[in-house]
């Protein structure tokens, strides 16, 4: 079991090299140059343009309704960007927001986000991983991990079809005892941040939930929760459904206050 140590010795030594705190509160490992993230999301999203075409007009219109009511709704310290938003056509369910202030949604989600609330849940959860700097963390943790297979693997001392297996065996634990669990923390993390925005900016929480009754019904094969990189969408119900107690009142507030979004498809 020595290598077992040593590639304990060696993940617990990377953690240490640039530890951070989300905005949950939670610690986590950020080992990139945020500029360097933010040059990296202009690239993707610069390829992003090229791969796909884009949807203008009233639809071009709704989201950036939608988006632009989440970032006004950014707590104090947030990083100043100057958010881009595109709508691709795309017939799948999905949405991302990337480093540098970027947000692209598919004309299919559009098809399950019935209303500016649903549409607000899913965009503010992809401003919620910027926010978090999960793409930051995401690649540390990649990094230590990778560092600390190939410090184990040369400890370890085997070889041939020895090694192989020990390889094997190293890579499998690392995929599904680090590396998802890892990305489910984030999926659930941006739930929750998502939530909070999406309340404060004036949008229904309530939403949320619906979003996911929606995304359920459409049905589909699903690999088991332990191997995938999302919680189930039955889980994430039921955490949407525990804060409801929490942001309600900010969302009664924000509507108080004269945020009320009115964003037409």
């Amino acid at each position: 079991m020595r290598w077992l140590k040593t590639f304990a010795i060696g993940a617990v030594s990377a953690s240490l090299v640039a530890c951070a705190t989300s905005p949950t509160g939670r610690m986590q490992l950020t080992m990139m140059p945020d500029d360097q993230l933010d040059q990296m999301g202009a690239q993707s999203f610069s390829q992003y343009q090229q791969e796909l075409p884009t949807a203008g007009g009233a639809t071009q219109a709704y989201v950036q309704c939608v988006t632009d009511a989440i970032v006004a709704a950014l707590p104090p310290g947030s990083p100043q960007y100057d958010w881009q938003v595109r709508v691709f056509k795309d017939d799948s369910a999905n949405a991302f927001a990337l480093p540098g202030g970027y947000v692209g949604v598919h004309t299919g989600l559009l098809d399950i986000a019935e209303n500016q609330d649903q549409l607000a849940s899913v965009i503010g959860h992809e401003v919620g991983h910027v926010l978090a700097r999960h793409a930051n963390e995401r690649m540390s943790t990649q990094n230590a991990t990778n560092i600390g297979l190939s410090v184990a693997a040369s400890a370890a001392g085997l070889q041939g079809a020895q090694a192989e297996m020990a390889s094997a065996a190293l890579g499998m634990g690392a995929q599904y005892g680090i590396l998802l669990p890892f990305s489910r923390a984030h999926e659930s993390e941006a739930d929750l941040i998502g939530l909070e925005l999406m309340a404060d900016a004036g949008f229904n929480p309530q939403g949320s939930v619906e979003l996911w009754r929606n995304m359920n019904a459409e049905g589909g094969s699903k690999p088991p929760v332990w191997m995938s990189t999302h919680p189930s969408g039955d889980q994430r119900i039921t955490n949407l459904e525990d804060e409801m107690n929490a942001v309600m009142p900010r969302y009664q507030q924000a509507q108080q206050a004269g945020r009320q979004p009115n964003c037409q498809r």
